[in-house]
């Protein structure tokens, strides 16, 4: 008896609930463990720098030191983890976000590396950044060694950034906070679970290891910090300097990181040998506590320093900081914003201390430590806990709340959202357009496709009775209730292995059913269904609360939710687009370009192209406008206001008259832009289909958002899909091109039907083919490009480069080769299959054009 009763044992350990606490531990432990690797490789290289500075060799060590460090730092991010690039922070949060960047081993071993050779050699960066990336690749690495669904693998995540974030602080508390109230931004129990274990672990390893960074002396303030109502003024002005300042910094940092990145235009190796450079140079011409942050944050918290050192601290830190960021340097903001701040506070503390107003100047620097990282990360919340944990002095509480809400609001008002949504922003992701009101599979919850009224059987059945049971009904298992609570689950496997052991029907069924049903909560995601279905092999899973039984889902429920979803909104079929609008010219090209007119900026470049093609291939062009309605609005019966679009129409059809081309121009309602589209390229005779593109649009799930990725995956004709550089610059200087080779039709296409003809846009046209291989790959194989070459040598007359590139990022490599030859615009093939995969594997086509800062044209060939 005993002995059968240790697999059910072990069966219930491993429940998800119940494994998470494990995965949170295991998480906790290797985050904690990460967290220390890194503390001791900064040291100890750190420690070697500042022995040799201290011999009388800081203006050669320091420089040199920072230089090499910085640039092998700059080798492994471009070599082994593209992904270790900058804080490490953004891409968490998009990852949290659902955004599809890569999270694994590899990346968190280079961010651990690089890091210790960046921050080691002296760059002017914080751990923190880092510690967070590194837990949640570790996190996410774990949830690929044991499966687990989307949701649940995004918990994980957070909890390993919380984990990080805790042992790189000491601070659990904030660990979790932090992830929740900056990057997550979820509050669910499970979620908080998971992340307080995981951020619980992680600081109890570093701090019995020693792995914490950022620590302050607490001595200095036993007994010295209190709060007077008289001094809230001068702390709202602490939180109004800091507020402000912080904003200017994010706004400073964001150009800092566009100097380096688009201005500069040099490999990453080299831009953060630069920053070594800078930072190594300038610190060695400084005083001797400048040369450790650790003793610089000693020196500004608990040594009174005086207010010429104090400012000069403030912006020695803050442009060293600069220079580290808009290079790229591989390190977190977290640690010089609290200096920085610490900084600001003690000059108004000095400041008010100087004419009697004040009891302790040192508080003031400990509250703008705090309003400083509020103005840049946003997390009031957390800018207050992370204070207090390193103080540990509750009366210091009100002082951190009164400074960190009028840093935010201030901060809110000069320059908005964090530093981390501007980081994503310029790369080509903004969270805040993601369109949750689209209803999704991902956004379907358990309750939404489950079967609420449940067929059951109770426990105390016979087993011949259950054997009826089954006869009568196409079920293939019932749920077991014992006194109305769930208490098993009985298939026809069940009923058929109980006939093979010749059991007597009398037999009550609760000996042969399977106890402890694996079950899901009403309100779970349906990947967490789809996970739990996949990972036991189920056919069903019972709904409970509690361990009442609420209802079922079986494979067929969802598969019923799929197909509604595909066809819209759930119970809401999409109707046929009306037309409501139109002009008619007479026929005589042999087919259309279609063109999607929907900004009057755009207009006249989308038109012009559209006459280069419609004059090189003998067509036409219809111009479509596009006014979309609710689903539950028929597009014929729905009032639209269309002068607006009226006037775009009238703007196009006078440049089609002056290039004496035949265009037509109609305005339709419908529910999908796509849906729309795709009926008028069917009806019109539609040869090629061009539209504009923001570049910003982002979708989970999607690679160019619902309406590219819709028309790339059923559009018969040729897409062409345009994303304007941000200056749109005049169509007479398009004279610089880069054409990537990858051997697929799309590349093919663009070369020999139109770019002849797009070249035209420029007056001194000049083409730049490229092939990029891989290190593994035979490099020699260059037949394709160069007959490409040859190809438009003769059809166009004009100078044709080839360029043969080795690189194991695909899409840096040619955004570099722009950057290096000052290309106006970018033509690549768009892929029509595995979009999803290439979601999961990264989309180089979506990666350029989203990054770009030149035009990039996006080609899908007409499907055979």
């Amino acid at each position: 008896m005993e002995t059968a009763q240790i697999p059910d044992q072990i069966r219930r350990l491993f429940l998800p609930k119940r494994f998470a606490i494990l995965e949170a531990i295991l998480i906790g432990v290797v985050a904690g463990l990460a967290a220390i690797v890194l503390k001791w490789g900064v040291g100890w290289l750190g420690g070697w720098r500042i022995r040799l500075a201290a011999m009388g060799w800081a203006e050669y060590v320091l420089p040199i030191g920072g230089a090499l460090g910085g640039g092998i730092a700059g080798l492994i991010i471009q070599w082994i983890a593209p992904e270790a690039y900058g804080s490490g922070v953004p891409q968490v949060k998009a990852v949290l976000a659902r955004v599809p960047l890569v999270l694994d081993l590899r990346t968190a071993l280079g961010k651990l590396v690089a890091a210790v050779f960046s921050i080691g050699s002296g760059i002017v960066l914080g751990r923190e950044g880092p510690t967070i990336q590194v837990g949640a690749a570790l996190a996410a690495q774990l949830s690929q060694w044991f499966p687990t669904s989307p949701e649940y693998r995004r918990q994980l995540i957070a909890a390993g950034a919380s984990a990080g974030l805790a042992a790189a602080f000491n601070t659990p508390i904030t660990g979790v906070l932090f992830v929740v109230e900056a990057l997550l931004q979820d509050t669910s129990s499970f979620s908080l679970g998971t992340g307080i274990l995981a951020a619980f672990i992680g600081a109890l390893i570093s701090r019995q290891l020693g792995g914490g960074e950022f620590t302050i002396p607490t001595s200095p303030y036993d007994g010295t910090i209190h709060f007077y109502t008289s001094e809230i003024p001068f702390y709202m002005m602490v939180g109004v300097l800091t507020g402000v300042v912080g904003a200017l910094f994010n706004r400073s940092l964001m150009l800092s990181s566009k100097i380096f990145r688009r201005g500069v235009g040099l490999p990453i190796p080299m831009r953060l040998a630069i920053a070594g450079l800078i930072c190594g140079a300038i610190i060695a011409s400084l005083p001797s506590e400048f040369r450790d942050n650790a003793g610089l944050r000693a020196l500004l918290s608990t040594g009174n320093p005086n207010n010429s050192l104090t400012t000069l601290a403030f912006l020695v830190h803050g442009s060293l900081t600069l220079v580290a960021f808009g290079c790229g340097s591989p390190g977190g903001l977290s640690a010089p914003s609290i200096i920085m701040g610490t900084a600001l506070g003690l000059l108004i503390g000095n400041w008010t201390d100087s004419f009697g107003l004040v009891h302790d100047a040192n508080t003031y620097g400990l509250v703008g430590g705090a309003g400083f990282f509020c103005a840049v990360a946003r997390t009031p919340v957390s800018a207050v806990i992370i204070i207090f944990e390193l103080v540990g002095n509750f009366e210091i509480v009100l002082p951190l709340m009164i400074v960190s809400v009028v840093a935010y609001f201030v901060a809110e008002r000069v320059y908005p959202c964090s530093i981390y949504d501007h980081i994503l922003a310029a790369n080509g992701i903004d969270l805040s357009q993601r369109a949750d009101s689209n209803p999704s599979l991902t956004n379907l919850r358990a309750r939404d496709v489950m079967e609420s009224k449940v067929e059951t059987l109770e426990s105390t059945m016979p087993l011949q009775e259950s054997i009826v049971a089954f006869a009568n009904s196409h079920h293939r298992g019932f749920p077991v209730l014992a006194k109305g609570k769930l208490v098993g689950i009985i298939t026809q496997t069940d009923i058929a292995l109980a006939q093979a052991k010749n059991l007597d029907g009398n037999t009550p069924i609760s000996a042969v059913m399977t106890p402890d049903p694996v079950t899901i909560s009403a309100h779970s995601s349906l990947s967490e269904v789809l996970h739990l279905l996949n990972h036991y092999q189920l056919s069903r899973l019972p709904v409970t609360s509690g361990r009442e039984l609420v209802g079922i889902i079986t494979r067929s429920d969802i598969i019923r939710a799929e197909s509604r979803q595909l066809g819209g909104t759930i119970g809401t079929p999409r109707q046929p687009s009306y037309p409501i609008y139109q002009t008619r010219s007479p026929s005589t090209g042999r087919s259309k370009v279609l063109v999607l007119v929907n900004n009057p900026k755009t207009v006249p470049t989308l038109m012009h192209i559209a006459r280069q093609i419609a004059q090189s291939q003998d067509y036409e062009i219809e111009c479509l406008h596009i006014i979309t309605v609710n689903r539950n609005r028929s597009p014929m019966e729905t009032p639209v206001a269309s002068s607006k679009a009226r006037r775009l129409l009238r703007q196009s059809q006078q440049l089609a008259k002056q290039w004496q081309i035949g265009i037509h121009t109609q305005i339709r309602v419908a529910h999908d832009t796509a849906q729309a589209v795709l009926e008028v390229a069917q009806q019109e005779r539609v040869g090629v289909i061009l539209l504009g593109w923001r570049g910003k649009d982002f979708t989970p799930g999607r690679v160019f958002g619902d309406v590219v990725d819709m028309l790339i995956r059923q559009a018969h004709c040729h897409l062409m899909v345009v994303r304007l550089d941000k200056e749109l610059k005049p169509i007479g200087s398009w004279n610089r091109w880069l054409i990537p080779i990858a051997g697929g039709p799309n590349a093919q296409i663009a070369i020999q039907e139109f770019l002849p003809a797009l070249t035209k846009l420029g007056e001194n046209p000049q083409i730049e083919l490229c092939q990029v291989f891989k290190p593994e790959q035979n490099s020699n194989d260059v037949e394709l490009m160069n007959a490409d070459a040859d190809f438009l040598k003769g059809k166009i007359h004009c100078p044709v480069n080839t360029n043969k590139l080795i690189s194991t990022t695909i899409a840096q490599s040619i955004l570099e080769l722009a950057r290096k030859c000052q290309i106006d615009t970018i033509v690549l093939g768009a892929s029509r299959d595995g979009l999803l995969q290439q979601v999961v594997k990264g989309n180089i086509p979506e990666t350029i054009a989203r990054q770009s800062p030149c035009t990039v044209i996006l080609l899908r060939a007409a499907q055979t």
